[in-house]
């Protein structure tokens, strides 16, 4: 595997620097004086990813096939063309419950409680998940175990009974968590920001105390009937299964699935937005602030670019610009930067921080001045360099097993990127050249259209904002 051969090479590295600072007493070893690390010289790490191998079943079925016999595992990771956005109007919470409760609520088969015994006995229990765009399964068990483990993830995916005790109960569940969430004002802040810049859109949408009331056993099972379908889930097989045997196992138990209609498609987001100011009114002694607009998509040109211009602004960490401003210098926030969420036709951008009450007027005021800054044609070179060279470290760290491989090349798929975008990434980010970057801050990093979201106590800064859109509209907590 590719971290085989990093991590050989590492061990060489450790020695060589333990042998050059005298971890072993000998006098000539001794009288060696090591290096400065920045003037070693070694060969490029060379970055060869594995190809899962792709197959379509006879019902639309879509498999990611890698071999990896080292452990006695197989993992099963499943994406379905679904997600929060498909909820129905008033009942927004559907297709996390829809989620959930099959996975508790039993099959046609067997009872809830019958297949929590036989999970229980397997030691392996499928995970599924519901994100805004996508629902996710992740399932890992013995390869001995694979036939008994595949007949109960079939039942639970192709014909869940959503037992009504076991959906009051997930109900009750959510609601709670809805209830908890004015307890996190960060998570708070964060959930209501991704509704104001989706407006008008499905992908802003909420469950809310008032919707899930609205929620019946019967509209999980048509959320279910419209999405679970054969041509609309991709699963990787990893682990200590050949390419035979998955193809024959899925085949076996989800090769008589059959498709139930067609299915309708989310419109896009809006990608044009104005200023605007929201308050989230809490009376603590502590500010969130997010300020941010709509951004490229990883099929948008400037993709690569803004994700070296993202980096620099914010999200590589203590030398990015928003943090080294609001916090290193000012000492505002515990913490600051900016987040870079991209789909396949678009994302968004936001800056952020967290600080006190009566800072929260300097610290917006800091922020704007960087990404105004940014705007500007002040990202310098050594930045750039840093920034390309960040970025393509830490994409070979999501490869770093069988499983990750194999689902990122299957979510690659699931967002309609180009064949070679795994591939050509790290070339890609090292093409970016600084007019690309200054093209991309002019474009995106315009105040006129930055969406400010800001939670705290209105009664000490309410007054002091001004300039980012009018009118300022409080929203209501539920």
């Amino acid at each position: 595997m590719i971290l085989r051969t990093f991590n050989m090479y590492m061990k060489w590295v450790i020695i060589f620097i333990l042998i050059a600072g005298g971890f072993y007493a000998s006098p000539a070893l001794a009288a060696f004086r090591a290096p400065s690390p920045d003037k070693i010289k070694y060969a490029p790490l060379q970055f060869a990813l594995p190809q899962a191998e792709r197959v379509v079943l006879e019902n639309g079925i879509v498999l990611y096939i890698l071999e990896d016999h080292e452990l006695p595992l197989v993992n099963i990771n499943a994406l379905i063309k679904t997600g929060a956005m498909y909820d129905p109007a008033g009942k927004e919470g559907v297709a996390n419950l829809t989620a959930y409760v099959m996975k508790t609520g039993g099959s046609q088969k067997l009872s809830s409680s019958e297949i929590d015994k036989q999970f229980d006995f397997l030691a392996a229990s499928p995970s599924i998940t519901v994100a805004a765009d996508s629902a996710q399964i992740d399932f890992s068990l013995l390869n001995k175990d694979i036939d008994h483990g595949l007949d109960l993830l079939a039942q639970i995916l192709i014909t869940p009974s959503f037992e009504q005790k076991k959906l009051d109960l997930a109900k009750e569940l959510k609601i709670e968590d809805l209830r908890r969430l004015k307890d996190d004002p960060q998570k708070l802040a964060f959930r209501e920001f991704s509704r104001v810049i989706f407006r008008d859109n499905p992908r802003g949408r909420n469950a809310s105390l008032k919707s899930l009331k609205n929620i019946g056993r019967n509209d999980l099972v048509e959320f279910h009937s419209r999405f679970f379908q054969p041509q609309n889930i991709m699963f990787a097989v990893t682990g200590d299964i050949t390419k035979a045997e998955a193809i024959s196992k899925i085949r076996r138990y989800f090769g008589n699935w059959q498709s139930a209609g067609p299915i309708n498609i989310a419109p896009p987001p809006p990608l044009g937005s104005k200023a605007s100011l929201y308050f989230i009114n809490k009376e603590i002694p502590q500010a969130t602030i997010i300020s941010g607009n709509y951004a490229p998509g990883k099929n948008n040109p400037d993709f690569y670019a803004f994700t070296v211009l993202d980096f620099i602004i914010g999200s590589g960490g203590f030398p990015s610009r928003i943090f080294s401003a609001v916090r290193n210098n000012e000492g505002l926030a515990y913490s600051a930067g900016s987040i870079y969420r991209p789909r396949s036709g678009h994302g968004f951008f936001a800056a952020y921080a967290f600080t006190k009450t009566e800072s929260t007027q300097k610290t917006l005021s800091l922020i704007d001045s960087v990404l105004d800054k940014s705007k500007n044609n002040s990202i310098t070179e050594k930045e750039i360099i840093w920034a390309k060279k960040s970025i393509n470290n830490g994409f070979i760290f999501s490869f770093t097993s069988a499983e990750s491989i194999a689902w990122q090349q299957m979510k690659m798929e699931y967002e309609h990127l180009p064949a070679d975008y795994l591939s050509a990434y790290r070339k890609k980010i090292d093409n970016v050249k600084t007019a690309d970057i200054n093209k991309a801050a002019a474009k995106y990093l315009d105040k006129k259209n930055y969406v400010v979201l800001i939670l705290g106590d209105t009664r000490q800064f309410g007054q002091a904002l001004t300039g980012y859109g009018e009118p300022v509209i409080i929203i209501p907590q539920d």
